[in-house]
């Protein structure tokens, strides 16, 4: 099913029909196993929980908690106009399967988190959307359900770290803008050629090329991969490396130090490039047509366009478990903002308070402008090289002292972990097995801003505070600031710099290691964690210098 003159619809599959079709007949149907009698959602050939592979279909009762919405105001749909709200429910007869869907028949003032809800259906063309309305009578409130996760972090297979024998050699930047409206590929090549002079090598030195996400339909979030890159330059390179299921934007940069590491090459230059805000203009003027597949999938078809409407849910339910608080988020964005203020490339450099960020225009609740990032046209490069070769390079080698990649918890955006950022917890904890270092160890942190809630969820995973604790650690926001205890993505984040996927936290990080900040600088910076992911497997990275 393509879409429809309505919402966009999902494709009905031998595997989902049961599902999107249920409705005909006013009964709500899940998949089941029949083995473990444990409900599977979305269907899969194996139960995730025995392993059976007898799997059958359940008609449920129809009732469900409520345990997270946002109401949009910011994207609108055919068939659904701004605002709607895109909630989260979890089964009551198996609270681990939870359901993306739009509360409706209700005021979204009166909504609150724990209300019994029942299913009502809307029927589009042959799909039967199951929609959810609070119960005419409500008890008290239910638990929010619990996350499932990995039982440990798995330890080192061998004391000797791949990580020892790396460097980052060298960094580079091209132009970027709001609509710089040049071909993308054209600002990945001027980025590689920066960070190979930065490093003092040539492009007959590269033997590897890694970038995120690779080629493919990425719309404005790539210029064609490896291939767009290579057949540019002629490189002929003995490894590669692209694909976006890796370690988040990031990825690439891990994949390039195991290659190093495991002898396949000796300098691997990693890229990553986006040109969102040029793309974005070419579709409105009509001179790109944005590629819409067949499948609008299980979120799509309630509104939940955005990485955004799952995250505001995460945020929503921080703030009910934890007290966490707007103002809370607020001191993320100022501090990025004040950072941007001292950084010329930046694209938001103006001066922003607590009310400008409170009373800027709502996104999706409590979501506001100043929580989202920037999207912007822009590349940044990376050379990860061996560590006997980095020594006689043209800048001093930034070494690598630990990764944390491992995923504890479900990868589905809407089944994954209630109050963080999905995939933080198991990436820093892993972190943190690999090395002795400790986050007091910490100098500089740049954590993945690509909403002021991803940067908070950075900072209790890593343990810069407790788990819960980002109310009070946040307060005042002097913790963060260049000067403070934990001086928090200095050159504006990605809320004031720019959207760079990652890799520009990444390139930020080595300019404050090197002492090559300017008036931003960190004073004494020698160990520095960064982040990169967003809804996405995601990875974190500890970097120091060699001294």
């Amino acid at each position: 099913m393509a879409e429809s003159q309505g919402r966009p619809l999902p494709l009905i599959t031998d595997q989902n029909e049961f599902f999107w079709t249920s409705g005909a007949d006013g009964g709500l149907r899940v998949q089941e196993c029949t083995s473990c009698t444990a409900l599977i959602h979305p269907p899969q050939p194996v139960c995730r929980y025995c392993r059976g592979h007898d799997m059958g279909v359940r008609e449920v009762s129809g009732f469900a908690t409520l345990i997270g919405f946002t109401v949009n105001h910011r994207f609108g749909l055919p068939g659904l106009p701004a605002p709607y709200v895109v909630a989260q429910v979890a089964l009551e007869e198996d609270p681990r399967v939870r359901l993306t869907t739009n509360a409706v028949e209700c005021d979204p003032g009166g909504l609150a988190l724990g209300m019994r809800m029942e299913v009502v259906f809307e029927q589009a063309e042959d799909v039967w959307l199951p929609l959810f309305r609070p119960t005419a009578e409500q008890g008290e409130p239910a638990e929010l359900p619990e996350d499932e996760t990995a039982p440990a972090i798995r330890p080192m297979v061998s004391m000797e770290k791949f990580e020892d024998k790396v460097a980052i050699t060298g960094i580079g930047s091209s132009d970027l803008g709001r609509r710089l409206m040049v071909p993308p590929l054209s600002l990945t090549v001027q980025s590689c050629e920066a960070a190979i002079a930065d490093a003092g090598l040539t492009f007959d030195d590269i033997d590897g090329l890694a970038t995120y996400p690779g080629a493919g339909s990425y719309g404005g979030f790539a210029e064609g991969g490896i291939t767009a890159l290579e057949s540019a330059l002629g490189i002929r390179p003995t490894w590669h490396n692209g694909g976006g299921e890796t370690f988040g934007p990031g990825g690439s940069l891990i994949a390039a130090m195991l290659a190093v590491a495991g002898g396949l090459a000796r300098h691997v230059l990693c890229f990553r490039t986006l040109w969102e805000a040029s793309y974005g203009e070419l579709v409105k003027r009509g001179r790109i047509q944005p590629p819409s597949g067949p499948d609008a999938g299980w979120l799509k078809p309630f509104g939940a366009v955005s990485a955004a409407h799952t995250l505001a849910q995460n945020a929503q339910r921080h703030f009910h478990r934890y007290g966490t608080t707007r103002e809370t988020l607020g001191r993320i964005a100022l501090n990025q903002r004040a950072n941007a203020a001292l950084n010329p490339t930046a694209i938001y450099r103006d001066p922003m308070t607590m009310d400008d960020y409170l009373q800027a225009r709502p996104i999706t609740t409590p979501f506001g402008l100043y929580d989202c990032d920037v999207p912007c046209d822009g590349a940044i490069a990376v050379i990860v090289s061996h560590v006997d070769a980095a020594r006689d390079l043209a800048k001093p080698p930034v070494l690598v002292e630990a990764v944390g990649t491992q995923i504890t918890e479900r990868l589905e955006w809407d089944q994954s972990t209630l109050t963080h950022e999905p995939q933080v917890l198991g990436q820093s904890a892993h972190l943190w097995s690999r090395t002795s270092l400790r986050p007091a160890d910490v100098d500089v942190a740049e954590l993945y801003d690509g909403f002021t809630f991803n940067c908070l969820s950075w900072i209790e995973a890593l343990g810069f505070c407790g788990i819960g604790e980002a109310k009070d650690f946040l307060q005042g926001g002097k913790n963060i600031a260049r000067d403070g205890l934990l001086p928090l993505n200095t050159h504006g984040g990605q809320l004031s710099h720019g959207r760079t996927h990652g890799m520009g936290l990444v390139h930020e990080a080595i300019v404050q290691l090197r002492g090559e900040g300017g008036a931003r600088q960190v004073t004494g910076a020698r160990v520095a964690a960064v982040s990169s992911g967003g809804l996405t497997p995601s990875g974190v990275l500890l970097l120091r210098t060699d001294t």
